[in-house]
């Protein structure tokens, strides 16, 4: 029989709060028994399923992606490293879209708010005349719009 894991050990190893497991547990992502006192009890492999979790959600992916992947994953069995790397191999590209994302915001973060104006409909730097609401809501500079140029 598999060692089985306290919620508080799941906790220290993954590093992941008991709230989070709970939660985690609740959408089904995680499984655990239940011990003759009614504590929840986790086989050893759950450990790399957090892993994935935490992983998948840095990445981006919501919760519900998460377990739509992690229902791929073989139920008689901890994941092997070629699991996961069927899993994890569709991501580069959403990692470099995240990163060209970031990339703006940083320079966002120089252009606009280095100047001290907070407010895009007012600047006269980057969004004279408020151009940029033409093109639609939200931070359309920020998302990858191209400024549309002064007529």
């Amino acid at each position: 029989m598999a060692e089985l894991l306290s919620i508080g050990e799941v906790s220290r190893r993954s590093g992941v709060a008991s709230s989070a497991l709970r939660f985690y547990e609740e959408r089904g992502l995680i499984v655990s028994e239940r011990a003759g006192s009614g504590h929840r009890r986790f086989a050893r492999p759950v450990l790399r399923r957090i892993a994935f979790i935490v992983f998948a959600q840095r990445v981006g992916l919501s919760l519900q992606e998460i377990a739509s992947e992690l229902a791929k994953l073989p139920p008689d069995r901890a994941p092997r490293r070629g699991d996961w790397a069927r899993l994890s191999g569709k991501w580069s590209a959403r990692i470099d879209l995240r990163i060209a994302e970031l990339e703006r915001l940083k320079a966002g973060l120089t252009e606009c708010i280095g100047c001290g104006c907070l407010s895009l409909d007012r600047c006269k730097l980057a969004n004279p005349g408020d151009r940029a609401e033409s093109l639609g809501s939200g931070p359309r500079y920020w998302i990858g719009d191209r400024p549309i140029a002064s007529r």
